[in-house]
């Protein structure tokens, strides 16, 4: 999802089939429908300033009266004729606000009770603000800070500026400090940027066509979108084929592991499975194999030479072609093990493979002082990259400072020097693809630290790419990128990118239902089933989030 500035978001909002009156109309009942679905609360105060903002906000109040026994509206204002004609026509008939024109105002009886609501809306001010605030405005934020209530922003907390990349807690302004945020026509750089709230923040398009507006941000936001379109696209098991035939869903070869990290490979290959992938194969040294298969019934193993220490030999690099036929995508890396001769195995695979490869874990270091050897061209399949920052500065020699400080620019870095999709993975992973865009994703907590977890995001990822490489080849499609390049590479880092936000958002379902000291891999796998219907209800319900 694409990042606008205000001007770049009222460009998306001017074209001729945008009605003002409808546009804060739907964004009315878009903030009604992220309240309800949100939060828990039997009363409601929203305050609304005389902008287009407060006719949402307005528009917002009259719906939320259908599920609320009790709902307040504060207008900033001395009476309706100081209101915009659109916004005054938002004002339901049979509501009586209470209208403030004195800062005093807000002591009365009438305005402490209705601030003393479960639910506090803030449609004060629109996105064109820019700081300080003053006067009756300033008087406003403040009193709903102090307000017991959960507090909703509309598109942008009053006080902040919209256009601004400076996290919160280092601006000192005056401002609202929500506990969740509905952004309207897309996501801004504060949004993205500015740390502005730890609870969820939804985006609802309104209906415009913000994707035809040209943007300046350097980066895009991942959000359920990406997650439910891409795998949207991929084979469903149930499209009519020829009698006798099953739909193929891709399969994926993981090669993982090695003594005493037999879990790591069964764990990639289970998160591979439960991300949509057909069939799954785990290659694994011999003396693991009995182990690795015991994991899960549905996993396939392949036992292949190892060293005396358990892990994958230089030998195995003779099975190969074997190893890679009917296969769709690789995954390789994770639990290898820094074995030199299993190093040398990760480069000939790597060099030799004709499909998607991802390369993780330990993989990675296997081209420590080696870089040169992992580019890819225009020409060779999709190769992806999944560093945490340290490898990153390893790999590549940049200061680990550096890398943190602007993991995006870092990311392209890397992406441009190896024609690789590179995923930076962090708090804030980054996806730098092979197409040039880059993807910044904000779901994910604390517990992507746990054992288990990290490794996880492999299998999803070859999961996806595996699924989309096999859906042509099981049904003989012609490639309708073929002669398009930019566009192959760009869906190949869509599939990539979504598969970063559904891991993370899956980390934060199992969060919400346990607890991130407690959760662990199983846990994250068991809700990945959730994080899907999560996706698919947000491409109903058309309000995209960038983190819950």
């Amino acid at each position: 999802m694409r990042i606008l500035t205000c001007s770049e978001a009222g460009e998306a909002a001017s074209g001729p089939e945008a009605d003002p009156q409808v546009l804060m109309r739907r964004a009315g009942y878009a903030v009604a429908q992220f309240c309800v679905s949100q939060f828990k609360f039997r009363s409601v105060c929203v305050l609304c300033g005389r902008g287009k903002k407060g006719g949402a906000g307005l528009i917002a109040a009259e719906a939320l009266r259908r599920v609320a026994d009790a709902v307040a509206v504060i207008v900033l204002a001395k009476a309706v004729d100081e209101l915009r004609p659109e916004v005054a026509a938002c004002l339901a008939p049979d509501v009586e606000p209470i209208w403030i024109a004195d800062e005093a105002d807000f002591a009365s009886v009438s305005v402490q009770q209705a601030l003393g609501a479960d639910l506090i809306v803030d449609a004060l001010v629109g996105t064109g603000f820019k700081p300080p605030l003053r006067g009756l405005v300033a008087a406003a934020v403040a009193a709903v800070n102090d307000a017991p209530g959960t507090i909703v922003a509309v598109d942008v907390p009053t006080g902040v500026d919209a256009d601004s990349k400076t996290a919160l807690p280092a601006t000192g302004g005056n401002v609202v400090f929500p506990h969740g945020i509905i952004a309207l026509i897309a996501p801004k750089p504060a949004h993205v940027f500015g740390h502005l709230t730890a609870g969820p923040i939804a985006v609802s398009e309104l209906g415009v066509q913000p994707a035809f507006v040209s943007s300046a941000a350097a980066v895009q936001v991942i959000t359920g979108r990406e997650v439910g379109m891409t795998f949207a696209l991929l084979p469903d098991a149930r499209d009519e084929l020829p009698f006798g035939q099953l739909r193929q869903l891709g399969h994926v070869l993981v090669v993982a592991g090695s003594s005493g990290r037999e879990g790591t490979a069964a764990l990639v290959g289970m998160a591979a499975l439960s991300a949509g992938a057909g069939r799954v194969t785990v290659a694994c040294p011999k003396s693991i194999q009995p182990t690795v298969a015991g994991f899960h019934a549905a996993l396939a193993t392949y036992a292949v030479p190892e060293t005396d220490q358990g892990t994958i030999a230089a030998t195995a690099s003779d099975r190969i072609g074997e190893l890679l036929a009917g296969k769709d995508a690789v995954v390789v890396g994770p639990g290898l093990s820094a074995n030199p001769a299993t190093g040398a195995f990760v480069r000939r695979l790597a060099s030799t493979c004709t499909l998607p490869l991802i390369v993780d874990g330990d993989g990675l270091d296997a081209f420590e002082g080696r870089f040169s050897e992992i580019k890819r061209s225009d020409e060779t399949p999709l190769l992806v990259l999944m560093p945490d920052a340290e490898q990153a500065a390893r790999l590549v020699g940049f200061a680990l400072g550096a890398v943190r400080a602007d993991s995006a620019t870092a990311a392209r870095g890397i992406a441009r020097a190896t024609g690789a999709c590179v995923v930076l993975k962090g708090q804030r992973s980054v996806v730098a693809g092979a197409s040039g865009e880059a993807w910044i994703n904000l779901s994910g907590n604390a517990a992507l630290a746990r054992a288990g977890v990290d490794e996880l995001l492999s299998g999803i990822v070859g999961a996806a790419l595996a699924r989309h490489v096999n859906r042509r080849a099981a049904t003989a499609e012609p490639d309708p990128t073929a002669d398009r390049p930019f566009t192959r590479a760009l869906l190949n880092d869509l599939h990539v990118a979504a598969a970063v936000h559904l891991r993370n958002l899956a980390v934060d379902i199992a969060r919400d239902a346990l607890h991130e000291n407690t959760l662990g891999a199983a846990d994250v796998l068991e809700a990945l089933v959730e994080a899907f219907r999560d996706c698919d209800l947000q491409l109903e319900q058309n309000l995209f989030y960038l983190h819950k």
